[in-house]
């Protein structure tokens, strides 16, 4: 049986723990953090004290607990702008996986990138390859075609 909640002037926390005991001079009480605040972040107060000293100070304890509820308030409203700024380690989390996932595809495409071209680059080098072997056997031909030639004139003027 859940147990009813406690008043404005016991210890409040505001954060991620699961739950919170809340003592006043009456009773033990057990509180939900997501009766508190929704968030990540912790914060505590002591509503009882505040409310206490603000009595002490000359106020009425209805005026004490006001002032406490609204100084409270600013503290939730502050810490969630604040929280707003932040990243969970969760959300780091998966953007970091995201970043990596990215970061991998990148390389691969790079590496895909210079292996066509490396390869590109070895099918112009045997095309040229073949290209200097075919005017090299050409050239030793026609090399060939003249000193032949140039034997047969002089042996034509020899004989």
């Amino acid at each position: 049986m859940p147990m009813p909640r406690p008043p404005l002037h016991s210890l409040q926390m505001l954060g991620r723990s699961s739950s919170l005991i809340a003592c006043d001079t009456s009773r033990v009480q057990v509180r939900h953090m997501s009766d508190l605040v929704p968030g990540n972040r912790a914060f505590l107060v002591d509503t009882m004290a505040m409310v206490r000293k603000l009595e002490e100070e000359g106020m009425t304890p209805k005026q004490a607990e006001a002032i406490t509820a609204v100084v409270t308030g600013v503290l939730k409203d502050s810490i969630s702008i604040i929280s707003q700024s932040f990243v969970s380690k969760e959300e780091m989390h998966k953007s970091e996986m995201l970043h990596e996932a990215a970061l991998s595809k990148f390389k691969g495409e790079v590496k895909s990138s210079q292996d066509n071209h490396f390869s590109l680059l070895q099918r112009d080098t045997e095309r040229l390859r073949t290209d200097i072997d075919k005017l090299r056997s050409e050239l030793r031909y026609e090399i060939d075609k003249v000193t032949a030639g140039q034997r047969l004139d002089l042996n034509l003027e020899r004989g």
